[in-house]
């Protein structure tokens, strides 16, 4: 079973400490040794979005993200793993490393 797991920043928190750094790269490495982890990223803010509309046939660009929130999602993890419980653990250790809220959704197909 594959799930996303989102990282929630929030606008008013400082950036990622070297202490958080360091903790989420050794929960990557850790979920890397056991074949747990499709893909990791970190996603910039939304202040670097381009909204694309092009269902008119005449394609828009706007520079601006399609929500306004105090919060955004600032990174993902995929993973594989056999259950739904295995899941929940996971996202709650990668909430502990980042400190930040994650949000756990499975991945359909």
């Amino acid at each position: 079973m594959r799930f996303l797991i989102n990282i929630i920043e929030s606008i008013e928190k400082p950036a990622h400490s070297r202490q958080e750094i360091d903790a989420i790269n050794a929960f990557n490495d850790e979920i890397v040794a056991a074949g747990q982890r499709v893909l990791a990223v970190g996603i910039a803010s939304p202040d670097n979005s381009i909204l694309i509309d092009n269902r008119g046939g005449d394609v828009k660009y706007i520079n601006e993200s399609f929500i306004d929130s105090s919060e955004y999602v600032s990174g993902i993890w995929i993973i594989d793993v056999p259950t739904r419980e295995i899941a929940l653990e996971l996202a709650a250790r990668g909430s502990k490393a980042c400190n930040r809220r994650v949000e756990l959704r499975p991945l359909l197909g």
